[in-house]
């Protein structure tokens, strides 16, 4: 059966490696290997890593002939607000 699997570059380089090395098909590595895996008597499986995904930018609208405004991530607009924020408590309390 053909299937395409999704692996890290590294892992792949290393595994290519070790099929030369062994003078045998990528293919017939790579079934020896998922054949050893799942009649191993304990799970081999971890979970990979979460990846930590970028929050999405916020488009500003801007009005018809002015100057465009660059989108902000919620982390730069959070800072913003944050910032305005100290300053108008500072501002209240006389800092």
């Amino acid at each position: 059966m053909r299937t395409t699997l999704d692996i890290p570059d590294d892992l792949f380089r290393e595994v290519k490696t070790l099929a030369v090395q062994k003078g045998v098909k990528l293919k017939d590595l790579l079934a020896q290997f998922i054949e050893s895996g799942l009649h191993s008597p304990l799970p081999v499986f971890t979970a990979p890593p979460k990846e930590t995904a970028s929050p999405i930018p916020i488009a500003i609208p801007r009005k018809r002939g002015t100057r465009k405004t660059p989108a902000l991530s919620k982390a730069q607009l959070t800072a913003i607000l944050e910032n305005q924020e100290i300053a108008k408590f500072q501002e209240l309390h006389g800092h």
